[in-house]
């Protein structure tokens, strides 16, 4: 059966509706397998980096509500809620991810310290150097950092 050749950086979603017919109907032979390693390979990483922005903007509302108490909102707390059911979504459909989690808040935490120095105003070395949540307190929906000493 002829097939017409769809360019991969001419129309991304006429290649890729292309080759999932491809593959449905067992034609191997005409796959990009080059392209869809390299698409593979990207959701992959994706998924990672969907992970560490998610955790960089948590840590970040985690360490303003602790440090600038006087500025806490519903807002603030919306976005913990949003960024952990979020970070929740991403390690149900990549649990392959979780083992991870600590190295990456470890990778994160300087962001998440900067972002948050810009967003109160007050410098970075009021923040401590290193996390101080727990993994779970960090996932933890209830979790609101309100009892640590500054």
């Amino acid at each position: 059966m002829y097939h017409e050749t769809i360019e991969y950086h001419q129309d991304f979603c006429a290649w890729l509706y292309h080759n999932i017919e491809l593959l449905r109907q067992g034609n191997f032979a005409e796959l990009d397998v080059t392209n869809i390693i390299e698409e593979l390979e990207g959701l992959g990483i994706s998924q990672h980096h969907a992970l560490e922005n998610r955790l960089i903007i948590l840590l970040m509302h985690l360490l303003k509500w602790r440090f600038q108490p006087e500025r806490r909102s519903k807002s603030w707390k919306s976005t913990l809620r949003e960024q952990r059911y979020r970070i929740q979504q991403l390690l149900k459909s990549s649990p392959s991810l979780k083992p991870k989690l600590e190295e990456v808040i470890t990778e994160v935490y300087p962001k998440a310290i900067g972002l948050a120095a810009d967003e109160t105003g007050k410098p970075k070395s009021l923040f401590p150097e290193m996390c101080p949540f727990t993994l779970e307190q960090i996932l933890d929906e209830e979790f609101l950092p309100t009892d640590y000493p500054t």
